[in-house]
C-alpha cells in the first residue's frame, strides 16, 4: 500500500491474520458481555435479610465510634505536641 510517493506501508500476511484474529476475539467478547448483561437483567433482585441489614448497620456504627475515638486521641496528641513545642522554646 502506498500512502504517497515517499511513504510506503507494507502489510504481511501474518499481520493481517493476527489483526483479523484480534478483531474476532474482541467481537466475541462483546457479544458474550451483551449476553451476560441480558441474563443479569432477567435475574431477580437480591434480597437483604433483616439480620444482614442489622449486622451491617451495627458494623458501620462501630466503625464510626472507633473513628471518633481515634480522632479524639489524635487531638489530644496534637495538644501534647503543641505544649511540648511551646515549652521547649
Amino acid at each position: 500500500m502506498e500512502v504517497n510517493k515517499q511513504t510506503k506501508l507494507t502489510l504481511s500476511l501474518e499481520t493481517i491474520i493476527s489483526g483479523a484474529v484480534t478483531l474476532g476475539m474482541l467481537i466475541g467478547m462483546w457479544f458474550t458481555l451483551q449476553a451476560d448483561i441480558e441474563e443479569a437483567k432477567k435475574l431477580p433482585p437480591p434480597t437483604v435479610s433483616r439480620t444482614e441489614y442489622d449486622l451491617k448497620d451495627q458494623m458501620i456504627r462501630d466503625a464510626i465510634l472507633d473513628t471518633q475515638k481515634d480522632v479524639g486521641e489524635m487531638k489530644e496528641d496534637i495538644k501534647n505536641i503543641e505544649n511540648y513545642i511551646l515549652n521547649s522554646k
